[in-house]
């Protein structure tokens, strides 16, 4: 498999850039320019040929009874959270319901993810207001900060300069970049291997962190409505735990929750893309061979399906990013066999594997460092 995508990448790199195709453009609207323009028209035809395909089987179209019942479910656990918090008056059984409702505010995440890719509503209207509730509301992330960040990284998965993803201070995707790093940051690129899940546990925090800045910088669509609901969020979020909790306990609470809810939120997005190929940001493939070969799907199964949120088919949803969850299964199967007709290497992985193959990269990249002498 290594040897098999090893060259088609060399296949792929070595096309020129030929005038963009007319034909059916890709589900993202935000796709970067240099992919865009500079895909030729038999890689265009590929893609389009592929596009037919989800469209001939129907798997392109909105799900609303699967999206009612998974809403009605998710709501139903954190309902389970906030009946515990009131019945149980042990606090360290409360820090148990902290680590819960970390799963469950993950759950939550995986359904606003979809809105924000118009998989559950169709008109732009429905889809806003659910995902302002859903993210600010609910989950006390800017909506408006998410969206733009997750467009750019569809729109250029896995290129430098491009994907906000492998934009990060503390982790090196690159030899070079990890040679680039002084100080602090070097130290910890030096030691990215060993340091890669606790700094998932940072996830949630950084997010809330970058998401203020956003919202600071006055870029929110919905400015007033994302501050007004993030307000009512800690408001609410703090206010309960300090009917039942001291505030000590409260903070304790808030701190297992965020970093757990990190932990679990940061270690199925992960596999998505880390360890596989990164691109310059000069040197695009086209569309279909860049969301393929940067992507690494998990194996299914009844329980990745659901710990995943559907994110263990990653191909399939970089590809078609608004077909519904519940669809992807049944494209992977069409996805894989195109893939083996078109010579285009698929990567799909087990779990524990796919965490040994992110952190043997990580290693890879910081072999030069852990080389110097101190």
């Amino acid at each position: 498999m290594q040897e098999q995508r090893g060259i088609q990448i060399q296949k792929a790199q070595t096309v020129e850039s030929g005038e963009r195709s007319a034909l059916d453009t890709p589900d993202y609207s935000v796709m970067s320019p240099a992919i865009r323009d500079s895909a030729p028209p038999v890689f265009a035809n590929e893609y389009a040929e592929l596009k037919r395909l989800m469209k001939q089987k129907g798997l392109l179209k909105k799900q609303p009874i699967y999206y009612t019942c998974k809403i009605l479910l998710t709501m139903g656990l954190l309902a389970v959270s906030l009946v515990f918090l009131f019945v149980v008056n042990n606090f360290w059984l409360q820090i148990l319901n902290a680590a819960y409702l970390g799963f469950v505010f993950t759950q939550v995440s995986f359904l606003a993810h979809d809105i924000g890719h118009r998989q559950v509503f169709c008109t732009p209207r429905i889809t806003d207001i659910s995902g302002l509730l859903m993210g600010n509301f609910l989950l006390g992330w800017s909506w408006g900060w998410w969206i733009d960040r997750h467009n750019k990284h569809h729109g250029s998965p896995n290129q430098l300069d491009l994907d906000p993803d492998i934009a990060m201070p503390l982790l090196a995707f690159t030899e070079k970049e990890a040679l680039s790093r002084q100080g602090f940051l070097r130290f910890m690129a030096k030691y990215q291997a060993y340091l890669f899940f606790p700094l998932l546990l940072l996830v949630v925090f950084s997010g809330l962190l970058w998401g203020i800045q956003f919202l600071l910088q006055k870029k929110a669509k919905y400015l007033l409505a994302e501050v007004l609901l993030m307000v009512a969020h800690y408001l609410l979020y703090f206010g309960l735990l300090l009917t039942r909790l001291n505030i000590w306990q409260a903070v304790l609470f808030f701190v297992v929750n965020y970093a757990l809810r990190g932990l679990y939120f940061g270690s199925v997005f992960a596999p998505n893309h880390k360890g596989m190929l990164v691109l310059d940001k000069d040197n695009p493939l086209d569309f279909l061979h860049q969301q393929v070969l940067t992507s690494r799907n998990v194996k299914a199964s009844l329980f990745t399906d659901f710990w995943y949120g559907g994110l263990n088919y990653q191909i399939e949803h970089h590809l078609f990013p608004t077909m519904p969850r519940n669809r992807l299964k049944e494209a992977q199967q069409i996805v894989k066999a195109f893939c083996k007709e078109h010579s285009i290497a698929y990567h799909e992985t087990g779990m524990l594997q796919s965490y040994r193959e992110i952190l043997h990269s990580l290693h890879e990249i910081s072999v030069s460092l852990l080389a110097e002498k101190v």
